[in-house]
C-alpha cells in the first residue's frame, strides 16, 4: 500500500493514460512559444478552473508525439483531481516513477502535473524532481498561489508560470469562424464582429460555455462553476466556518463589480443585516477569492506601498460569465465593458492601478515606475456623461505628465484634443483584437 494506494490503483491509472488518452478536439491557445524539449525550468500554467489549462496542457503534448521524436512512453500525465489519487503525497511520488518503468521498461522524459496544489507539499516534490535534471517538467494549478514571489523563491530559479485565463475575445471570434482584418472595420462584416462581441461580454469566455449549444446550458455551466469555486476551492480548502460571510461575499460582486471595494463599508453592511463577521474575517475570504481567481483587483495609484494597501480595491470578475449570474444584461454594459477591458489587461501582465484625484480614470498602467497609459472606459461616449469621462481622464494625464489617452466604448471611434491632451476613442472589440 502507499498511503492507502495500492499499487494496483497506479497502474490503472498510468494504463489508462498510456493505452486510452487520445487527444481531444482542440481549440489552439496561445503557445508562447514554448516547446517542452526546450524547457529548463519548471513551467506552471496557472489561472480559473475550466480557463482551459488542461486542454493547453493537451496541446503541447500533441506537439511532442507530432513531432515523431516522443511517444505516450515518453510522457507522463497525472491528474492531481483524480479522487483514486487522493490519498498520494510527495514521499510516495517515486512510486508512480516506478509503475511506469514497469509498463514501458523506461522512465517518462516529460511529467505533465495537473492541478498539482491537490498533491501535498507540491512544491518540495517539483524542487526534488527539477533536481534530478531527468524530465521536463509542466505543471497547471487553479490557485494563485502558484503565481508569486513566494513560490518563485521556494523554486529558487527553477520555475516560470504562464496566466492563462479563459478565451480572449479574439481566441472567442477564431473558434466561432468569425474573420476579422482592419479592412472589415469599414465594412458591413462589422456587423458580425460587433453581435460575436455582445455574446462574449455577456457569456464570457469559458471554452465549455462558448461551446455550449444554448443559453440553457451556459447558465448551467457557470452555476457549476460558482458553485465548485464556493465548495471546493474555499470552503473545503480553508476549513470555512462562517460560510454566509463568503456567500454574501460573492454575491456582493456579482452585483458591483467594477467598483471599489472596503472592506470597512462591507463589515457594516453585515452589522446593518444583524450578520457577524470581522474585518479580518472578511480580508480573509476577500484573500481567497483572489486565490481562487474569482475576482482580480486592482490598486489605486500612489507611489506608496502604504497608501496602495490602504485604500479601497477595484474588483472585477475573473470572466464576464459570471455577470450573468448577477443582474441584467442591459443594465449594466459599461461595468462589463470595463470588467473585460480589465481582464484582458491582467492577461497582457500589465503594472496596472486605478486613478482618484477630483475625477477618477479607470485604468493607469505604469511602466517600471512611471505611468504609461491611462484608459478610460464607458459604454458610449454621450452629452450626458462627456464631461465626467473626459476631465478624469484629463486629470490623470495631467498628473502623470502623459500627452494622450485613450477611451474605450462599444463601438465609437474617433480622435481629439482637449487641453493638449490627444484623446483615442475606440471601439473595446478592436482595441481587444
Amino acid at each position: 500500500m502507499v498511503n492507502n494506494i495500492s499499487k494496483d490503483v497506479l497502474i490503472r491509472v498510468v494504463s489508462e493514460w498510456l493505452e486510452e488518452w487520445e487527444a481531444p478536439s482542440l481549440i489552439p491557445r496561445k503557445s508562447y512559444g514554448i516547446k517542452p524539449e526546450n524547457l529548463n525550468q519548471i513551467l506552471a500554467v496557472v489561472g480559473p478552473r475550466r480557463a482551459g489549462k488542461t486542454y493547453f496542457m493537451y496541446q503541447l503534448i500533441k506537439s511532442l508525439i507530432q513531432s515523431k521524436k516522443y511517444s505516450k512512453k515518453d510522457i507522463l500525465f497525472i491528474d492531481f483531481e483524480d479522487f483514486r489519487l487522493s490519498g498520494l503525497n510527495g514521499n510516495n511520488i517515486d512510486e508512480l516513477f516506478t509503475v511506469f518503468y514497469q509498463l514501458t521498461n523506461r522512465y517518462p522524459r516529460f511529467l505533465f502535473f495537473d492541478e498539482v496544489q491537490n498533491l501535498s507539499d507540491w512544491s518540495r516534490v517539483l524542487r526534488t524532481l527539477h533536481n534530478r535534471r531527468r524530465f521536463k517538467i509542466i505543471i497547471s494549478g487553479s490557485n494563485s498561489t502558484l503565481l508569486g514571489n513566494e513560490i518563485a523563491t521556494e523554486l529558487r530559479g527553477r520555475y516560470q508560470d504562464i496566466l492563462m485565463f479563459p478565451f480572449s475575445f479574439g481566441e472567442y471570434i477564431r473558434y466561432k469562424g468569425v474573420s476579422f482584418t482592419p479592412t472589415k472595420f469599414h465594412t458591413a462584416a462589422r456587423g458580425g464582429i460587433l453581435s460575436a462581441f455582445t455574446t462574449y461580454l455577456r457569456y464570457g469566455g469559458f471554452p465549455e460555455v462558448v461551446t455550449a449549444g444554448s443559453d440553457i446550458e451556459r447558465n448551467k455551466l457557470l452555476k457549476s462553476y460558482y458553485k465548485t469555486i464556493f465548495y471546493r476551492d474555499i470552503i473545503e480548502r480553508y476549513n470555512i466556518k462562517a460560510r454566509y460571510i463568503l456567500d454574501a461575499l460573492m454575491n456582493e460582486f456579482l452585483e458591483t463589480y467594477s467598483g471599489t471595494f472596503s472592506i470597512s463599508k462591507f463589515e457594516k453592511h453585515l452589522k446593518a443585516n444583524s450578520l457577524a463577521g470581522s474585518k479580518r474575517t472578511i480580508a480573509n475570504y476577500f484573500h481567497y477569492l483572489q486565490e481562487a481567481f474569482f475576482i482580480i483587483t486592482n490598486d489605486k495609484f500612489s507611489y506608496s506601498p502604504r497608501s496602495r494597501a490602504m485604500n479601497p480595491k477595484k474588483v472585477y470578475l475573473t470572466d464576464t460569465g459570471f455577470t450573468a449570474l448577477g443582474q441584467p444584461f442591459s443594465g449594466n454594459r459599461g461595468s462589463i465593458l470595463e470588467n473585460v477591458v480589465a481582464i484582458e489587461l491582467f492577461r497582457r501582465e500589465k503594472d496596472l492601478y486605478y486613478f482618484k484625484g477630483k475625477s477618477e480614470c479607470d485604468f493607469i498602467i505604469k511602466n517600471g515606475t512611471r505611468p504609461t497609459h491611462a484608459l478610460q472606459v464607458c459604454w458610449e461616449l454621450t452629452e450626458r456623461n462627456r464631461k465626467r469621462e473626459i476631465s478624469g481622464l484629463i486629470e490623470a494625464c495631467s498628473t502623470f505628465g502623459l500627452s494622450s489617452g485613450v477611451i474605450l466604448t462599444y463601438d465609437q471611434q474617433q480622435e481629439e484634443e482637449i487641453k493638449g491632451v490627444k484623446i483615442s476613442i475606440l471601439p473595446v472589440w478592436n482595441w481587444l483584437l
